[in-house]
């Protein structure tokens, strides 16, 4: 059978692409190699049929409202409860809160520092603006900077106009911002632990860094950027979890005519004459088509799926050089009961709603790096927690909770063998953390689920364990992301385009790299269709 475009990689970028390619007519097959579709971004049953968790991605962000609108995913069972705000408790019984409300914030925080309140203000209007200039770039495809071809030149003077309203100012600042740490921002404008601490984490969560590593200034703006002109992106909670996401896209790419195919393992993207001929499964079938996508990791599309023959030597140095390490795992939780904090004993949606962060100081997070960078697990891990069956009764019955914690660091070459004893203590030091600012958690798990980096190269495609395909530093962003010359989403072989989240755009469940890939995909159907 023959098809107009072929997607390898049911995950989100994958899912939205065939939803657009299908609604514009084209005859779509999207190809999972897994049981159920979503890539990371799915929701399963780890402790039996009462609990429903979200694996590995585990909060919606920078899914841009229009794309929602038009897959119309609300209609097939999209719904996102907003996320409540940090609330990071502390073993020494404070606590410090960045509520919503201004003036409530400002006393949280001032009862650490004055000065700290006061340039939190600052310093939410400063990335607020920044975001605002960097968030529409998201939806640009990168021009080949460098480029002479006069259709080259034409995409770079059209990056030029999207950020020639910029000053003097936004640009240095942006300048800094993507090569400087997010230590460098934080010590710089706040005094106390308490909030160098929490504002650490923005920096380096999902990152193979420290605070002080160069380049985490960008991922803390990461969480500020603006599409929408007016407002910083909205990050919270799917009902029925991240799978239910990513089931509404697979469900609106059926309803607009794609045919979706799960243990369905590619072995090999065909080539003959340097263009894409379709795909050969593990299990022999072949399938035509003129044009492939591919979302999976760039190391496995390129050096697994492909000839290597078929492909220029300098490309593949590229994708060989592509850094995507991670010290991350993965801990989920049912438990019985909710955590009672020594600081906040009372439950309260701004704080079982919104992100509690284990992380006390800068120094501890840094160290916790150094240690994995030397090669030990982190003694004091830090963590992102969130408990969405607050919100969501479908995830676990009456009165009991999951509790999802995603924490670093342990050596990235973890990723290479299981370490099930060293990551089973490591989860252990985990739950002693919560113990310590909530007593009595420890006795109220009724379940624990641990995913390590080998896990997650192995079971969900994430090479190196790194949930972004590709490590967010400066040398790995916008036009060299992932090889030279190939950041517009096509790649060296004609009909062969990539879309995951190793591209522009990617990192987080944006579905905005799927969203690109269409456009390329249809903007060179009509130019082939001219010439």
């Amino acid at each position: 059978m023959t098809y107009d475009v072929i997607i390898v990689g049911g995950g989100h970028n994958g899912l939205v692409a065939a939803a657009y390619l299908a609604r514009s007519g084209r005859r779509v097959l999207v190809l999972e190699r897994r049981e159920i579709v979503g890539g990371a971004a799915v929701s399963e049953r780890p402790f039996g049929p009462d609990f429903l968790v979200t694996s590995l991605s585990y909060v919606v962000s920078l899914l841009p409202p229009d794309m929602v609108a038009d897959l119309r995913l609300a209609e097939h069972g999209y719904h996102v409860y907003p996320q409540g705000p940090y609330f990071a408790p502390r073993r020494d019984g404070r606590h410090l809160h960045l509520l919503a409300d201004p003036g409530r914030r400002h006393a949280e925080i001032a009862k650490f520092s004055k000065a700290d309140a006061d340039a939190y203000e600052r310093w939410e209007a400063w990335l607020g603006a920044l975001g605002a200039k960097v968030g529409p770039l998201l939806d640009a495809i990168p021009p080949k900077l460098g480029s002479k071809r006069p259709g080259d030149l034409l995409a770079q003077a059209g990056l030029l106009a999207k950020v020639r309203g910029m000053d003097t100012r936004a640009v240095f600042d942006l300048t800094r911002l993507f090569t400087a740490s997010v230590a460098d921002l934080v010590e710089h404008r706040f005094a106390s632990d308490a909030m160098r601490g929490l504002l650490s984490v923005s920096g380096v969560i999902g990152t193979w860094g420290g605070p002080r590593s160069a380049g985490t200034a960008f991922v803390t703006l990461h969480h500020h950027l603006d599409q929408t002109g007016g407002q910083a992106a909205a990050w919270g909670f799917p009902r029925g979890g991240m799978g239910a996401v990513t089931a509404a896209m697979a469900a609106s790419a059926r309803a607009f005519g794609a045919e979706i195919r799960t243990n369905a393992s590619v072995a090999r993207i065909d080539v003959r004459g340097g263009r894409v001929t379709g795909v050969t499964l593990d299990s022999g079938e072949q399938i035509a088509a003129a044009t492939v996508i591919t979302t999976a990791h760039p190391k496995i599309s390129f050096l697994d799926l492909v000839d290597r023959a078929e492909l220029p030597a300098d490309f593949i140095d590229d994708i060989e050089a592509w850094q995507t390490r991670s010290g991350t795992v993965k801990v989920n939780f049912a438990v019985d009961r909710l955590p009672v904090f020594t600081s906040h004993p009372d439950f309260d949606p701004d704080v079982h709603g919104g992100t509690i962060v284990l992380s006390e100081s800068l120094d501890d997070v840094e160290t916790a790096f150094q240690e994995a960078a030397a090669g030990r697990a982190a003694t004091l891990p830090f963590a992102d927690v969130c408990i969405p069956s607050v919100f969501d009764p479908t995830l676990a019955p009456e009165g009991k909770h999951v509790v999802s914690m995603f924490t670093q660091y342990v050596p990235h070459t973890w990723a290479a063998e299981p370490h099930t004893a060293e990551l089973d203590a490591y989860a252990d030091r985990l739950v002693a953390r919560m113990e310590a600012v909530a007593p009595g958690f420890t006795g109220s798990i009724l379940g624990r689920q641990v995913i390590g980096p080998h896990q997650m190269q192995t079971e969900y495609g994430l090479v190196g364990g790194n949930i972004f395909h590709g490590e967010l530093t400066p040398g790995q962003m916008f036009h060299c992301r992932p090889a030279a010359g190939y950041a517009d989403l096509r790649t060296p072989i004609r009909g062969l385009y990539q879309a995951g989240s190793a591209t522009h755009g990617g990192g987080g469940v944006t579905g905005i790299p799927g969203r690109n890939v269409v456009r390329q995909v249809l903007h060179d159907t009509k130019s082939g269709a001219r010439r």
